[in-house]
């Protein structure tokens, strides 16, 4: 016998699910198609002219590997060179939506690629990027304004403003997809906010009054950045921002005002900082937050063809069949791993800023500031010969920045000398580090346990007890001077 209660309860994920299966005008999804693509061929460009390619990718003699993905290695000087312009031609081809699946799906496992190649390039908003590509091919995005559906009116031979029939051509797409952009958008926000939520940034301002040091050099907002008590006040906007701007953005009332904001801080933290294409890509990621049909009324504002700017979508509803519900499903699982994965640093003892176990993937942007200085100690176990190997020997500038604060590299780079040593015919070697880092405008200190032998530890998810505990000192109190 079925009670009040569970006809209730049976009727809630059939409402939620009638909700976000509910269609809505696909204008917004193939507006962020269009300008995200356009974005990436941009960025794609900027590594080709600038040499990143070369320089992150080609010259380095040993490249750091993710962990279960050892087996990705580069590919030669003119073939890596021959990717990325492919890469820029499939992200504009994404943008205008031909041949949109195909392009999507290429454009991102080549970007997941040459991300595998080397951690050490590891960044944010690269792995921001390659996800909202995933999440692109996945989705109907090129049923509005793109040149498949243009091609599947011409097949149909029925006028642009009939559609070719069927959903494909229907410009309309699920709620559930909105909502999936929104949260995946709006995930960055929050966990960075999350991360800001220490003593570092809260209470001694750091690690942005480091940063602000380097910028008092600035016309107008350089002088400022030298008052007492100004990258405080900045620490404790940056938190304010990352935590409340979602439900600003959520709120309709507020919606123009927070994106408004959201241009502004954007903007400012690409004038201060060195985070390359990310402020754009925020700005533009956060027009998903604007009502579904906003592209197709700010053409008729800018006075755009009716072809445009009137609807050709069919908004009647059907119930959910298997396929959507299995869409549904695997979305709900893609929200939960993208929930787990910036939380699994509790796993984990210790200050995850400093032994970076659960750091990466997590949206912890920009809340640490490390430097440090590491020289390998390799000892011939047999005759007790000891070398001391600097890591310029096998890197180059960049790679041994990253890998001087990140234990992970630390032990790769040990065990690749281990195997040159032996391959020389000096081993067995035992090899160990002397590591200090500066972390947060503390003095310097040690990083990893010296009196490990680093050859006999292999990496995995275990926590790290190699790697020593973060310095309970307070940071250095700075101010930035002119």
């Amino acid at each position: 016998m079925t009670t009040i209660g569970d006809s209730h309860s049976a009727a809630l994920p059939r409402a939620w699910l009638a909700t976000l299966g509910r269609p809505i005008d696909g204008a917004w999804l193939s507006a962020f198609r269009f300008l995200f693509g356009l974005l990436l061929a941009v960025s794609l460009f900027r590594f080709l002219s600038f040499g990143w390619v070369d320089r992150l990718l080609v010259e380095p003699s040993f490249h750091f590997k993710y962990w279960g993905f050892e087996w990705v290695e580069p590919l030669p000087g003119p073939a890596m060179h021959a990717l990325f312009w492919a890469l820029l031609g499939l992200a504009l081809t994404m943008a205008v939506g031909f041949c949109f699946r195909l392009s999507a799906a290429l454009l991102g496992g080549g970007f997941v690629y040459f991300q595998l190649v080397d951690v050490s390039n590891y960044l944010n908003h690269y792995y921001l990027a390659a996800l909202l590509v995933w999440l692109l091919c996945v989705s109907p995005a090129h049923r509005t304004w793109s040149v498949d559906a243009w091609l599947a009116r011409r097949r149909a031979a029925l006028p642009a403003e009939q559609g070719a029939g069927g959903p494909a051509a229907s410009g309309s797409v699920a709620r559930a997809w909105l909502y999936l952009f929104r949260f995946q958008i709006g995930l960055v926000y929050t966990f960075a906010g999350i991360a800001k939520a220490q003593s570092d940034w809260l209470i001694h301002g750091q690690p942005l009054s480091i940063w602000l040091g380097a910028s008092t050099d600035l016309p107008i907002l350089g002088p400022l950045f030298t008052l007492q008590g100004v990258p405080l006040v900045l620490s404790w906007c940056g938190f304010l921002f990352d935590t409340s701007i979602v439900l600003w953005l959520l709120w309709r009332k507020t919606r123009p005002y927070a994106f408004a904001v959201v241009v502004l801080f954007h903007t400012l933290t690409g004038v201060l900082l060195p985070i390359g294409m990310f402020p754009l890509i925020m700005v533009t990621a956060a027009l998903v937050f604007f009502e579904p049909d906003w592209p197709r009324r700010l053409l008729g504002r800018l006075g755009g063809s009716r072809k445009l700017v009137q609807p050709s979508i069919r908004l009647s509803e059907a119930p959910l069949g298997r396929a959507a519900r299995v869409a549904l499903a695997l979305g709900l699982g893609y929200c939960a791993l993208q929930l787990m994965l910036p939380l699994r640093y509790l796993a984990y003892p210790g200050n995850v800023l400093w032994h970076e176990q659960g750091m990466r993937f997590s949206w912890r942007v920009m809340v640490r500031a490390k430097g440090g200085n590491t020289n390998f100690i390799v000892r011939n176990k047999a005759t007790r010969q000891e070398w001391h190997v600097s890591p310029r020997a096998y890197l180059t500038g960049l790679q041994e920045t990253e890998m001087s604060s990140q234990p992970d590299l630390i032990l790769q780079l040990a065990h690749q000398i281990r195997h040159d040593f032996e391959a020389r015919g000096r081993g067995p070697v035992e090899v160990r580090v002397d590591s200090r880092v500066a972390f947060n405008g503390r003095r310097s200190a040690p990083l990893i346990d010296p009196n490990r032998d680093l050859t006999t530890i292999a990496d995995g998810l275990a926590a790290r007890d190699w790697v020593l505990p973060a310095p309970r000192s307070r940071p250095t109190p700075t101010r930035p001077v002119l």
